[in-house]
């Protein structure tokens, strides 16, 4: 999926993340942007591999997406710094 739309420095990106997917994707719909990845969510493995998904569909480097909320939690939000 393309988000790089979403590209901009200091925009905020909200996701809802689904661990133990069959595949790992992104989908975008009703305004709400789900990622979907194949890792557990244990020891950060589901949040790196969010990062790395957001990066490749927004074309950011992954040192430039910052989480800024839900660590522990499936609702993350994430920041493009500069």
């Amino acid at each position: 999926m393309d988000l790089t739309h979403l590209s901009t420095p200091g925009t905020e990106i909200a996701v809802r993340v689904t661990p133990k997917a069959a595949a790992n994707r992104i989908t975008a719909e009703y305004g709400l942007i789900r990622v979907y990845v194949t890792n557990m969510p244990e020891d950060g493995k589901a949040t790196a591999a969010v990062v790395k998904l957001l990066s490749k569909a927004t074309g950011v480097p992954k040192s430039r997406l910052i989480l800024l909320r839900g660590a522990a939690s499936r609702d993350k939000l994430f920041r493009e710094e500069d």
